[in-house]
């Protein structure tokens, strides 16, 4: 890798380390954050705002937004069938450890890596990515971590109808008044700050109590998430900034909100925050070589 790719994959890198290390300052010195009220703000309101702009604004021709969204729930399905039965040969918990795998963390670094390296386009289609994993992961992470399955997170999704409603203005044409377009941008640009200083001050709380196990788990999650995405691309005949997409958002480390579910549901909370912390460590040094691969 030449010593200027070599900067380049750091100066995209260099953001999202560089916001998500002021949020670990900020709690690590002992600095109050409100991840309850963070939460609700990214994905009540800003996420929703961010969605419907991005998507709003992109021209996509609908067989597009079918493919990256049918090869977004490709991966995750793939994700299960490799994860579960894994874990089951392994004597590991499914309700502990699969959420972990199969639900990488595509909002608070996904989006903001795929907007460095891949612009305004990489973006939406990041957005397309973000919608139906985090409707998965809403629908299905509390279900696996409380052992029951229900669909009602799917409808309570804002996120979902935001994307609906932008899509079908995009395809339609039709431009809402210049204020209302202003505010929901402003509304939705602080959407990734938000997401990477709650990062920074998530991974300042947790603790890792099983290096060995949670390493290799983790790094299980960002190589099965390179080589799945990769060819779930290639099931889908993509390329370019498409492939990339893919790519990038499929290796992401562990979701935070696997351990939010895991604690909220008695999931092994501890477990799951030491795969949160460990997989984000790992997809720092790992990153470069990622969007490398993506890129090419």
């Amino acid at each position: 890798m030449g010593v200027t790719l070599l900067a380049s994959l750091a100066g995209i890198a260099a953001p999202v380390m560089l916001v998500t290390g002021a949020g670990y300052v900020w709690r690590w010195r002992g600095l109050p954050f409100d991840h309850e009220f963070v939460t609700r703000i990214v994905t009540r309101l800003g996420a929703p705002a961010l969605v419907f702009v991005t998507l709003s604004k992109t021209q996509f021709a609908l067989s597009d937004l079918w493919r990256m969204g049918g090869a977004s729930l490709a991966c995750l399905i793939l994700f299960a069938l490799i994860a579960a039965p894994a874990l089951r040969l392994a004597g590991l918990s499914q309700r502990v450890y699969l959420p972990s795998l199969v639900f990488p963390n595509i909002g608070n670094m996904g989006l903001p890596i795929c907007l460095f390296a891949f612009g305004q386009r990489g973006l939406a289609l990041a957005m397309i990515y973000f919608t139906v994993t985090t409707i998965g992961q809403f629908s299905f992470g509390p279900a696996i971590a409380r052992g029951k399955v229900t669909l009602g997170g799917l409808f309570r999704a804002p996120f979902l109808y935001a994307a609906i409603v932008a899509v079908v203005c995009a395809q339609i044409g039709f431009v809402g008044p210049k204020w209302l377009t202003d505010t929901l941008t402003m509304v939705g640009n602080v959407t990734i700050p938000l997401m990477l200083l709650g990062l920074g001050a998530a991974l300042a709380e947790f603790r890792a109590t099983n290096k060995a196990r949670q390493t290799v788990l983790a790094l299980s999650r960002i190589g099965m998430g390179v080589a799945g995405g990769a060819f779930v691309a290639w099931l889908f005949g993509m390329s370019g900034i498409e492939r990339g997409v893919l790519i990038v958002q499929s290796s992401m480390p562990v979701a935070v909100f696997n351990y939010l579910f895991a604690r909220m549901y008695g999931a092994d909370p501890d477990e799951v925050a030491g795969l949160v912390l460990l997989s984000t460590l790992a997809s720092y040094v790992t990153l470069p070589l990622v969007v490398a691969f993506a890129m090419s």
